[in-house]
């Protein structure tokens, strides 16, 4: 295992077997983001995107919890002090920032998986939702959570929870702002996997391990089919898809896939 200097104690960093692990690191203010931590994970995820080393990408948070999304006592101090930077500044400040973490998540071409060890709130639940897929302690929660701070939501929440549970129950959790439990959560296609807290770091590690040892072409051009199909109209997936198949069928993973099922044996992916 490689530690990572990520130039903060607000974000850990390792890499470990083509897994590199991003945890949030905040654990007495429930990993709320301090802009320290924002922009050590916008930089992260941008070397990791292009690092051939990395296959896959893991966040969590440290302690018992995930991410509390933005500091509410830090706003709150802000608040009082007044001054700061311009409207259209902070808008255009907040928009990079979104892009460069949830944004990043959610488009780069290698899989990326959320582990949460505890709750999820706020924006730390919109960066939860922007990975491909989740792993939940039995005893964590989700909670959109802006109702309750008089803000609209950020960080990609509104797209990603109408993407995954629809319209109508996306709008109930916004304005209601409910706790959702990890059973629940499980049961709305919110979380891929409950399992009890002492089984999520290896859980975690035994996805991410899997995915770190597959096909990284093919997952790359799954991945963009996926997204494209969630917004997408029929006839543009079907022609991505036929233009992603076939680009695979050429690739050395896919020729020892085939050569490994007529020998009724495991491939050995190398990411060409």
């Amino acid at each position: 295992m490689a530690a990572i200097d990520t130039g903060t104690q607000d974000l850990l960093a390792d890499l470990d077997s083509g897994v590199l692990t991003l945890t949030l690191n905040r654990p007495e203010a429930r990993n709320a983001m301090s802009g320290a931590m924002t922009a050590a994970l916008a930089d992260q995820l941008a070397k990791a995107e292009l690092d051939p080393e990395v296959k896959v990408v893991v966040v969590t948070g440290a302690g018992k919890g995930f991410c509390a999304g933005g500091d509410v006592k830090g706003m709150d101090e802000s608040n009082q002090g007044g001054g700061g930077a311009s409207i259209d500044a902070a808008i255009h400040r907040q928009r990079v920032n979104q892009r460069a973490t949830a944004g990043r998540l959610f488009k780069m071409p290698k899989p990326t998986l959320a582990a949460l060890p505890g709750p999820a709130a706020g924006a730390g639940l919109s960066l939860a939702l922007a990975c491909d897929m989740r792993i939940m302690a039995s005893s964590a929660i989700l909670t959109t959570a802006f109702a309750r701070v008089g803000f609209s939501g950020d960080y990609g929440g509104t797209y990603f929870l109408t993407q995954l549970v629809g319209s109508a129950k996306a709008r109930e959790l916004y304005y209601l702002s409910e706790r959702v439990s990890a059973e629940e959560a499980l049961r709305l296609g919110l979380a891929n996997w409950v399992v009890a807290p002492e089984a999520l770091a290896a859980k975690a590690r035994e996805i991410a391990l899997r995915l770190a040892g597959g096909p990284t072409v093919a997952y790359r051009y799954m991945k963009e089919n996926l997204n494209r199909a969630m917004s997408g109209e029929v006839d543009d997936c079907l022609d991505l898809e036929a233009t992603h198949h076939v680009h695979c069928g050429q690739t050395t993973d896919h020729k020892e896939a085939a050569r490994a099922f007529v020998e009724k044996r495991e491939p050995v992916f190398i990411g060409r």
